[in-house]
């Protein structure tokens, strides 16, 4: 069975940077996408970032490209998001994802994902 566990979120100000992490199990993680995702207080869930298997391929959406960096160490069996420069909008859970098949590129579409985990909650003030 397929567990990822999200560590890290937290309380920071505007600005700040924070990292978040994802741990999974169950499955070879090298083998596949990763990805995260965030939902804000009455907005529905939305993309953030994915990274493929080997780490050489990224993508990002546009209102984070350029703060927000994603790696992942599969020796660890890890994912990161590392969140720069953050801003009160960026207030959400934040989930770590991953699909149920093996690909080579990094994509946003959510209904391809088809593990979750619980998320981890980042605060921004201003």
């Amino acid at each position: 069975q397929v567990q990822l566990v999200e560590f890290g979120g937290g309380l920071v100000q505007a600005g700040d940077s924070l990292r978040v992490s994802c741990t999974a199990s169950g499955r070879t993680f090298s083998d596949y996408v990763m990805g995260w995702f965030r939902q804000a207080p009455g907005k529905e869930r939305e993309y953030v970032a994915a990274i493929n298997w080997s780490g050489s391929h990224t993508s990002y959406a546009d209102s984070v490209k350029g703060r927000f960096t994603i790696s992942r160490d599969n020796a660890k069996n890890t994912v990161y998001l590392q969140m720069n420069s953050l801003k009160p909008e960026d207030t959400a859970v934040y989930y770590c994802a991953s699909p149920a098949n093996r690909a080579n590129f990094a994509y946003s579409d959510m209904g391809k994902y088809a593990y979750w985990g619980q998320g981890t909650q980042v605060t921004v003030s201003s």
